[in-house]
């Protein structure tokens, strides 16, 4: 039987909010087009995925999006990979996120900016569209011209989103990169992908330090040959511009442009908008393109219905350039919602400055991290007890799954009492297979939903669905957001083996999930990551699950290491402050995963580690690990971590303990 059959509703919405969401009036304008009628959001959902056609077109109007030219029909090509949407359309993805930047709306608030490093910016749609206007002027007369790609090593802050907008505009591609990325992990992907043009910080601050890097971006630039233009930000205020004959300073462009309109040239519906990465933690990372009808389309779905948000709302995402989740919180900007930026350290100067900035703002749509909530919890904060989070009526979480414990944090008597959207999609398209929806109650433990116009299900290693458990997460029909290609694939066979390789002309996303009776779902990790020892399989997140709850263990990683045909389980814990990894310890961990979990996966080996290496958007590393633990020849990216010495200091412990294979 299902563990997950009797999980407790936490939150339920209210009469009011189901008769004012967007979803509801979305589900009434399709029953007065003669759709339906929709018993709930079930309904509703697998009409969205028998009609994939009339779904996406009500989206589209619904959503008040914008094109050229009109077109011939919505989806063409089904096939996969290969889908061919809106056919015929011209459009501009920057005309639509500045579609509210004219009228009754021209004056409000866009982009709210804070970081560690200046004062607090705040600019009207009015003030972000001329600025977008005036940066294309500049980067027009660069020479830089539509297909040209745009890249930024910037903060999360208005210059990133000024950048993309007057990119975008003229038909350019953008691509960002957090200026704490090392060197050659940024090398790794803009040398890819050969800008023209580069706007760059001259450094960052992160938990109250400063960290110029003026040298270090001046030799990369100096590494792309393709640059006709760099544009250099001041996000250090004490610190000098980067040098070099080919560098403006970010004031200098913005006033050789004043007074000039963005262009908003209409381009095809598959034309590039972005460019995003894979982690690149393995090797060099994948360059995933991003067109732009599609993936304006997905995220209106996602942001406008799904999420809520609406043109009187305050969306605050905690986020870097080198995440999805900007390019996600970037398109906030065509709901007209007021965007509110943060840089720096999340938990500067304590884990309780960003609920301070929800109180501040009076935001109502948060969206953080599993991991950000997690430490909340440890840290016992109480955010609704001492600051006003009554604005707040979503809280949004992804990056890795959410521990039942987590929930049972955001609805204690401490948290704010808004609905908590976990949602779960990933970089390869920008957006959600499964996640929130105000029309359901949330479950303890539960993701409440698949979204619309996604046929996600969960396939058995026979390829076909599993009635009930847990399986390969697939999507069965096209997805606007799927990638159009990935860059330098000319054959497409990368973007093919990266997706439809294990089922023909069917997306595999890698994760291992289960789809509840009632329609939630469950991520247990990534599929590639699996615990399979005895040949029953389990994924990493319900080993976390047991283990990151004990009060003694501050983190853990668990790995399988492969051992005469078969596989022991490895777990690699992080002790608290104070606390000691004795025999107690051991012993109360493996039966909380004996009982909790499964029997056959209690690790056979528990070892002390200094730290967890993690992704710089807050993903464990599980698979370098395994690859260490399990012999692999040495081709970690290491530049692509957070804390790559936590690599070292993981093997040091496993070599003390004769893990490691012999060399």
């Amino acid at each position: 039987m299902s563990n997950t059959e009797q999980s407790p509703v936490v939150w339920t919405p209210t009469d009011e909010v189901l008769a004012n969401c967007q979803m509801t009036r979305f589900m009434r304008a399709l029953e007065d087009q003669g759709h339906g009628p929709f018993a709930d959001y079930h309904d509703l959902h697998q009409w969205s995925i028998d009609n994939l056609e009339p779904f996406w077109q009500a989206v589209w109007d619904f959503c008040g999006l914008r094109c050229d030219t009109p077109a011939e029909r919505v989806l063409g090509k089904r096939d996969m990979p290969g889908a061919e949407w809106f056919p015929g359309m011209r459009l501009n993805f920057a005309a639509n996120l500045l579609r509210l930047a004219e009228g009754d709306h021209a004056d409000r608030e866009a982009v709210v900016a804070y970081c560690e490093t200046r004062p607090v910016l705040r600019r009207s749609y009015h003030e972000l569209k001329q600025d977008a206007g005036a940066l294309e002027a500049f980067l027009r007369s660069k020479g830089i011209v539509a297909g040209d790609r745009v890249a930024g090593i910037v903060t999360n802050g208005y210059e990133a989103l000024v950048g993309m907008l007057a990119a975008t505009s003229l038909g350019a591609i953008w691509s960002s990169a957090s200026p704490d990325f090392g060197t050659g992990a940024i090398q790794d992907r803009f040398g890819q992908i050969e800008p023209s043009a580069l706007i760059v910080v001259n450094g960052y601050g992160y938990g109250g330090k400063v960290f110029p890097r003026q040298q270090d971006f001046e030799a990369l630039a100096a590494r792309l040959p393709s640059l006709k233009t760099v544009i250099s930000v001041q996000q250090l205020p004490d610190q000098p511009h980067l040098g070099g004959g080919l560098v403006t300073s970010w004031a200098d462009a913005l006033a050789f442009g004043e007074g000039q309109a963005p262009s908003f040239t209409p381009m095809p519906p598959d034309h590039p908008v972005y460019i995003l990465y894979s982690s690149g933690t393995t090797g060099k990372p994948k360059c995933i393109v991003h067109g732009n009808a599609g993936l304006l389309v997905n995220h209106a779905k996602e942001l406008m219905l799904q999420g809520d948000v609406g043109p009187d709302d305050r969306f605050l995402y905690f986020t870097t350039c080198g995440w999805m989740m900007w390019n996600w919180q970037a398109s906030a900007l065509l709901t007209g919602a007021a965007v509110i930026t943060v840089d720096g350290s999340p938990g500067y100067p304590d884990l309780n400055a960003l609920w301070q900035t929800v109180a501040e703002e009076k935001v109502t749509h948060y969206g953080t991290s599993a991991r950000f909530i997690a430490g909340c919890r440890k840290a016992e904060l109480a955010p609704a007890k001492t600051l006003d989070q009554s604005a707040l009526r979503v809280v949004f979480s992804t990056g890795s799954p959410l521990l039942p414990e987590d929930y049972d944090w955001i609805y204690s008597d401490g948290a704010p009492k808004a609905l908590l959207g976990s949602i779960a999609g990933g970089t390869d398209i920008c957006g959600c297979f499964v996640g929130a929806t105000p029309l359901l109650p949330v479950r303890r433990g539960e993701i409440q939903c698949r979204f619309l116009g996604v046929d996600a299900v969960a396939y058995g290693e026979d390829g076909q669905p599993v009635g009930e458990g847990r399986g390969e997460l697939v999507c069965r029909q096209p997805l606007p957001s799927m990638p159009v290609a990935f860059w330098n694939d000319s054959d497409g066979s990368r973007y093919h083996d990266a997706y439809f390789d294990t089922y023909p002309a069917v997306w595999a996303h890698g994760d291992f999930i289960e789809f509840t009776p009632h329609g939630g779902a469950i991520i247990y990790g990534r599929s590639d990551a699996t615990l399979n020892p005895g040949g029953v399989r389990i994924g990493t997140a319900e080993i976390y699950r047991q283990v990151e709850t004990e009060p003694a263990v501050k983190d853990s990683l668990v790995v399988g290491r492969q051992i005469d045909g078969d596989v022991e389980v490895v777990l690699l814990v992080v002790p608290a402050d104070g606390a000691e990894m004795d025999d107690e310890l051991v012993a109360r961990l493996r039966s909380r995963i004996r009982e909790g979990a499964s029997p056959r996966h209690v690790p056979r080996h528990i070892v002390p580690v200094p730290d967890i290496p993690y992704t710089r958007s807050g993903k464990k590393v599980e698979l370098a690990v395994a690859r260490l633990i399990n012999g692999a020849a040495r081709s970690d990216n290491r530049d692509a971590l957070a804390n790559p010495q936590a690599l070292d200091q993981i093997r040091d412990a496993l070599a003390a303990t004769s893990l490691l294979p012999s060399s």
